[in-house]
């Protein structure tokens, strides 16, 4: 039996904002993909495929970025990036620090079976920003 892999950037992508927009468990409803680049190929830097916002009230804030490359996913948080970084490295994600002021948190995601555990992290990242206010 031959088993495959998802491991091209911008069909990941496609699968995480698919898991944004169609999961209205958790709270994900209160997330929305935006700026989505419908020419985003992934490239070895990365290209930005969309942005993750939330809205709170009339406001809407910025909470993530989605970056395709090649051969895998970045997310970068810009919300919640504590939460967001425990619970990626507890599910088993590549997880590091980008050091911007204010601070990011970035997230690998390298292939189509770690967007569920990926979800996770927007999950936790959400529930840390709501907890903030």
């Amino acid at each position: 039996m031959v088993e495959e892999r998802t491991t091209d950037g911008k069909r990941i992508a496609q699968l995480l904002a698919s898991e944004v927009d169609g999961r209205e468990d958790s709270g994900l409803s209160a997330l929305d993909v935006a700026d989505a680049d419908p020419d985003a190929e992934g490239s070895a830097d990365g290209e930005l495929a969309y942005r993750i916002v939330s809205h709170a009230g009339d406001e809407t804030v910025a909470f993530a970025a989605v970056y395709a490359h090649e051969d895998r996913t970045r997310v970068e948080f810009q919300a919640g990036v504590d939460a967001a970084a425990e619970a990626a490295a507890d599910a088993g994600l590549r997880v590091r620090p980008k050091a911007v002021r204010p601070p990011r948190t970035v997230v690998f995601v390298e292939d189509g079976a770690a967007v569920k555990r990926a979800t996770d992290a927007v999950v936790a990242a959400l529930q840390a920003l709501e907890e903030t206010g």
